[in-house]
């Protein structure tokens, strides 16, 4: 009983402050800066990746002290815990947002769409009159790929139909103001090219025998579409309309069904979840033990310490014998995270994005772009792309920069990932690709050649080898599948087990702490 008291005292009654704390504080400052404020962003950035971020602050200050007094076999184990935290505050924290933009939405009664201008701007809107054009649409088809190991393939066709106060006489007339449909379908991503053409064909003929059938006008009220990822798809298929374009088009959605169920349960669930996230999070607490000696010094603080802050990052900063790899990942994250903070995704990234941003393909490449074969091995195609590679370049970094130094880490990594470049644009005529996995399969290839050739104490040596061959082989399997630059990864793998067999040798009375 004395080690539950302690446990409630210094890490549930924190978790429980925190939670109800920082729920209705950043629901406010959501509110405040983007709802009624000036500030725009993304809305899957200000409904779920801002609050998770900024959750982590406290979380890492009152929180942490806590949960480190707990007993685990490995000092890491109480992280475990804050991850278990901060999602239970996460999942009511993201209802919230939700429940914030329907709930203080306005309905506004209009006699016709053209009467927008003179009223106050709302969420929502009811009209006595008006035409909905399904003669002269627009259509965007476009398909992203997500998952782990870019498993599905996502279709999705957006629909605008022009919304207007009564049938236009005339055969040119401007529209300022449209309806949106969305049809989706996810397939998995291993089929061929052809296999994809053949199911997004049966796809769209779906879609818009959908559409057709559906009676638009029989909506209940029209919900202006946010600043999310499908209105940008939206703006695109109202460009390519033949009728007069605007830069910034409203986008409407139908909603069919009482103005007042427009919540849903939402309101309820965040009491929900957030009852259930405390309850499961009380009962994990029962289970290890605690540092009966640390608990006295916690109790006399109140923050987190540097050097505590310092170890919960230390794989981003650069020191001593591991200092091109901390670099190389937050050089990677960082060029990810300034296209999502411009609005180009996070789950995955549309092609033309990536191209822009500096993508290798063969066509640009080979017509004077080669600086693509560069760009493109610090570019990521979604988040899971992403965190995968991060977590491989963070493994193979640790044991092989301390016996490179980080002036051959670097020339490695950059070399291996333009030979897996080159092996892309060689193999593959038309195919965008991305990724610092070339580079990373080159420093595999590399640590490969290390350890045939002994580099390593023998001791170690045999369950490295055995553990990269799965890590190597589990990959490549799974490009075989689709979805994934194999030859690039074979380039990558190969070009650098060739410069491992090379120099590595020469590596064996580098001091490590491997």
């Amino acid at each position: 009983m004395k080690n539950l008291n302690k446990k409630i005292q210094f890490i549930y009654l924190p978790f429980i402050v925190i939670t109800i704390c920082y729920i209705p504080l950043y629901t406010f400052l959501h509110w405040l800066l983007f709802i009624k404020g000036s500030l725009s962003l993304k809305e899957d950035i200000t409904n779920l990746w801002l609050p998770l971020v900024l959750m982590w602050i406290p979380l890492l200050i009152w929180l942490q002290p806590g949960t480190k007094l707990l007993k685990f076999k490995k000092d890491s184990g109480f992280f475990g815990y804050l991850i278990f935290a901060a999602i239970a505050i996460s999942i009511p924290t993201f209802i919230a947002q939700s429940y914030l933009i329907s709930a203080t939405g306005k309905l506004t009664h209009l006699d016709s769409i053209s009467d927008i201008e003179k009223s106050e701007h709302t969420k929502y809107y009811t009209l006595n009159r008006f035409f909905i054009d399904k003669e002269d649409i627009a259509v965007r088809k476009t398909a992203t790929v997500t998952g782990k190991n870019r498993t599905d393939y996502n279709m999705q066709i957006y629909i605008v139909m022009p919304l207007i106060d009564h049938f236009p006489d005339t055969v040119m007339w401007e529209c300022s103001y449209w309806l949106g449909e969305k049809y989706s379908k996810t397939i998995g991503n291993h089929r061929s090219p052809e296999e994809k053409a053949a199911s997004f064909k049966e796809f769209y003929e779906v879609s818009m025998k959908k559409f057709d059938s559906t009676d638009f006008t029989r909506f209940s009220y029209l919900e202006v579409l946010g600043n999310t990822r499908d209105h940008d798809e939206f703006n695109y298929a109202v460009n390519k309309s033949h009728l007069i374009k605007y830069k910034d088009p409203v986008v409407f959605q139908a909603d069919f069904g009482p103005f007042e169920d427009r919540n849903g349960n939402k309101l309820a669930w965040i009491f929900g979840s957030f009852g259930i996230g405390s309850l499961v999070f009380f009962l994990l607490l029962l289970i290890p033990g605690i540092k009966e000696t640390a608990v006295e010094d916690t109790g006399k603080k109140n923050v987190i310490n540097l050097p505590d802050l310092k170890a919960t990052f230390s794989f981003f900063l650069p020191r001593k014998d591991f200092y091109l790899t901390p670099i190389i990942m937050d050089i990677n994250i960082l060029v990810f995270l300034l296209m999502v903070f411009s609005g180009l995704g996070l789950v995955s990234f549309k092609a033309t994005d990536l191209l822009h941003w500096g993508a290798n393909y063969k066509p640009y490449t080979t017509d004077g772009e080669w600086w693509r074969l560069l760009t493109s091995i610090f570019l990521h195609g979604g988040i899971m792309h992403l965190l995968s590679n991060m977590y491989g370049l963070l493994f193979v970094g640790i044991l092989l920069e301390p016996k490179l130094g980080k002036n051959k880490f670097a020339i490695i990594y950059l070399v291996t990932g333009i030979i897996a470049s080159l092996a892309s644009i060689i193999w593959h005529e038309k195919t965008i690709s991305v990724g610092a996995s070339g580079a990373i399969f080159g420093l595999y290839g590399f640590f490969l050649a290390a350890l045939l050739l002994n580099v390593y104490p023998r001791k170690i040596g045999k369950p490295f080898l055995i553990s990269t061959l799965i890590f190597v082989g589990f990959n490549l399997v799974m490009g075989m599948s689709g979805g994934i630059d194999n030859a690039a990864h074979i380039g990558g793998l190969s070009s650098g087990f060739l410069i491992g067999m090379l120099i590595a040798d020469g590596l064996k009375n580098r001091a490590t702490d491997c």
